[in-house]
């Protein structure tokens, strides 16, 4: 009495083939998949526009990511001639 079984599935499925058809349920999935179909053509048309939009701004005005440069940790010459500074043992 808890849920649905594999049964009532199937008697499920087989009523909803009856009402609509099964003419009528392949035509609906392919409605749905040429909906997917266009619906990513407009992203990459939109992704398109956005690029010929960035080339078409004034060099000043284009947004130019961050390069990626190594952090140098190479000690300087001033760096080397600090001294430490004192340890103090009676904070620890």
């Amino acid at each position: 009495m808890g849920g649905f079984s594999l049964w009532h599935i199937l008697i499920f499925a087989i009523i909803l083939l009856l009402l609509f058809g099964g003419n009528r349920f392949s035509a609906m999935m392919g409605d749905v998949a040429k909906g997917l179909k266009s619906f990513k053509q407009g992203m990459s048309e939109d992704d398109e526009a956005k690029r010929a939009a960035e080339q078409q701004r004034p060099p000043e005005q284009r947004q130019i990511p961050p390069q990626q440069q190594p952090i140098d940790i190479t000690p300087r010459a001033n760096d080397a001639e600090t001294p430490p500074p004192p340890r103090d043992d009676s904070a620890r």
